[in-house]
């Protein structure tokens, strides 16, 4: 194990050391990125941030903060037993295989969405806190309206593939956020790098816990649909950094430019501190800040807007973006990466 693990970790280093243009991500169509500073909501980098995507299991985040809300609010309890309704069993992979009927406990569930990611854990716990799923799913919506995410839209609680699910890399930084500002006594079940059920180890797939320097979550996904999709947050030097990759090819690229993305963050911020005015973009060597259709200066949702010579408001690229093409549900497997 730990071979691989030091070959992955070179490997990773190799590709993190071209920039997003070089690894052949720009010319991706579904490719979105952002890297923003929780702590004044800074977007310290965006590329096609505010276009309509599908989150994949990146959902599941939502999924577990409301499950938080619900135990902040005492309506909820760690020890309280999930069942696995008959919608849950029927769900596709990723899932733990539980019968309809079974039960596990709500931390015992929230353990395994934020791990393995399953589908059907997933689905059980949104009947539980709405009665039913749908009705959860309005629940989301209602959450997602309430933190400021604009351009968002969820039909599931999973992220399998449906015409009415999206989102954009802005949103899931303004999500991932709130989750810091709202619940961070509970961020740790996105750190564990595995979690053992009925003696059967199940990893994380978060391939970049334990492997990059301060990275302690949050959560990748993958469809078909979606492409490969990572919301990361590292911490160095009593400094955080969230970092969203949305659309990539491969699971190895979107590992490597997340974590390219964070490396220049924090050298930004390291210069920034010896006063040099950089930014990750020109660290990248890329050429231009923003290409075509990328705003520079919005802020994510909570903190307004950095100064700019446009008068558009933040989200005014999004508005005229239409959702991801998908012409029915699809079901398919998220997070095999």
């Amino acid at each position: 194990m730990g071979g691989f693990r030091t070959v992955f970790t070179a490997a990773l280093l190799a590709l993190a050391t071209l920039p997003a243009h070089a690894q052949g991500l720009w010319e991706q169509p579904r490719y979105a990125a952002i890297v923003v500073d929780p702590s004044d909501g800074e977007v310290m980098y965006e590329r096609r941030a505010d276009l309509a995507r599908h989150p994949a299991s990146i959902t599941k985040v939502m999924t577990l903060f409301l499950a938080f809300d619900a135990l902040q609010q005492r309506r909820l309890r760690l020890t309280d037993m999930v069942e696995i309704t008959p919608d849950a069993a029927r769900q596709p992979p990723s899932r733990l295989g539980l019968k309809a009927g079974q039960s596990l406990p709500v931390e015992d569930a929230i353990r395994v969405i934020a791990c393995k990611s399953a589908n059907d854990v997933a689905v059980a716990l949104a009947d539980r806190l709405g009665g039913s799923e749908p009705a959860f799913v309005a629940m989301m919506n209602a959450k997602a309206a309430r933190l400021g995410m604009t351009h968002t839209n969820f039909a599931n609680a999973s992220g399998l593939p449906n015409a009415n699910h999206y989102t954009t890399a802005r949103d899931l930084a303004t999500l991932s956020a709130a989750l810091f500002r709202e619940h961070a006594d509970r961020y740790a079940y996105f750190s564990q790098q595995e979690f053992a059920w009925r003696g059967k180890l199940m990893p994380n797939h978060n391939h970049l816990l334990g492997r990059v320097p301060g990275v302690d979550g949050i959560k990748t996904g993958y469809t078909a649909l979606s492409g490969y999709t990572l919301a990361a947050s590292a911490m160095r030097d009593g400094r955080r950094l969230i970092a969203i990759v949305l659309g990539s090819p491969t699971g190895a690229m979107r590992d490597a430019n997340v974590s390219q993305l964070l490396e220049a963050g924090f050298g930004v911020l390291k210069d920034r501190v010896m006063g040099r005015r950089t930014t990750i973009a020109a660290a990248l060597g890329e050429t231009s800040e923003a290409a075509p259709g990328d705003p520079i200066g919005a802020m994510i949702a909570g903190w307004g807007r950095v100064p700019t010579t446009s008068a558009a408001p933040a989200f005014a690229a999004a508005a005229a973006v239409p959702r991801p093409p998908v012409a029915k549900a699809v079901a398919g497997t998220l997070d095999a990466d």
